[in-house]
């Protein structure tokens, strides 16, 4: 999921408001903007450039794939992705995978956030795919992997901070790794989403090195942390 957040400047007369992600660039905002206060949101992937072309974000950590009409976007960083495949399954808890492994796999997601399935899948070949219902949150679409429903692609850092008992994961290795993007209305011009979009990129949000459970954990459903990924005016996370 993604961070998005607001903060609104009262020392200027243009109550200018812009995402800052929490850590070190949200130190040094505040240090440069001292009357400052950041509102936090959560956005989906469904929403997260939404949020700024509706105005309720100045500023949005997004992941690509995204619609970026009308948007100014600042490459941030890249991690890899993994498949989130049910306890079990005979592809689960390998050190790596190809896409090609995943072709008789029903994904969880729209194919169009996974364009490297979507142009191998079997069931995107052969027409039988059937409308996938619309996931809200990382936690649905992972309820529904362990139920057998499934699979899902996810950045590894998503993936760790999600872990939950029924499911496995496998580095998909043939794939372009997950690019996270700082993003604004291009046509809003203002030196404080400036000031932070050079802040951000000196100060990116740091992708966990630490790999999930490859297997589900045998004790209560537990959330491992990981740094915040990305995020704009109120804060919002995506998934």
């Amino acid at each position: 999921m993604y961070l998005v957040q607001r903060v609104v400047d009262r020392a200027d007369a243009g109550d200018e408001r812009a995402g800052v992600h929490p850590g070190k660039s949200d130190e040094e905002k505040a240090g440069r903007h001292q009357q400052l206060t950041v509102n936090v949101l959560r956005t989906s992937g469904d929403d997260q450039t939404d949020v700024l072309r509706d105005g309720r974000a100045d500023v949005s950590y997004i992941r690509l794939p995204a619609d970026q009409s009308g948007l100014q976007i600042r490459p941030l960083l890249t991690e890899p992705r993994v498949a989130v495949l049910p306890a079990g399954h005979r592809l689960g808890g390998k050190d790596a995978i190809t896409i090609a492994d995943l072709a008789d796999e029903h994904l969880l997601q729209d194919p169009g956030a996974v364009p490297e399935w979507r142009d191998t899948a079997t069931e995107m070949r052969t027409r039988r795919r059937h409308t996938a219902p619309v996931f809200r949150t990382v936690e649905e679409k992972l309820e529904h992997v362990a139920a057998g429903h499934g699979i899902v692609l996810l950045p590894l850092s998503t993936a760790v901070f999600y872990t939950r008992p029924g499911i496995a994961y496998s580095h998909v290795s043939d794939i372009p790794p997950n690019q996270v993007c700082l993003a604004w209305d291009a046509t809003r011009p203002s030196r404080l989403i400036q000031d932070f979009a050079a802040i951000a990129v000196d100060h990116p949000p740091v992708p966990s090195q630490a790999e999930p459970h490859r297997s589900p954990p045998s004790g209560p459903e537990t959330a491992v942390p990981v740094p915040a990924q990305a995020g704009g005016r109120r804060a919002h996370k995506a998934g």
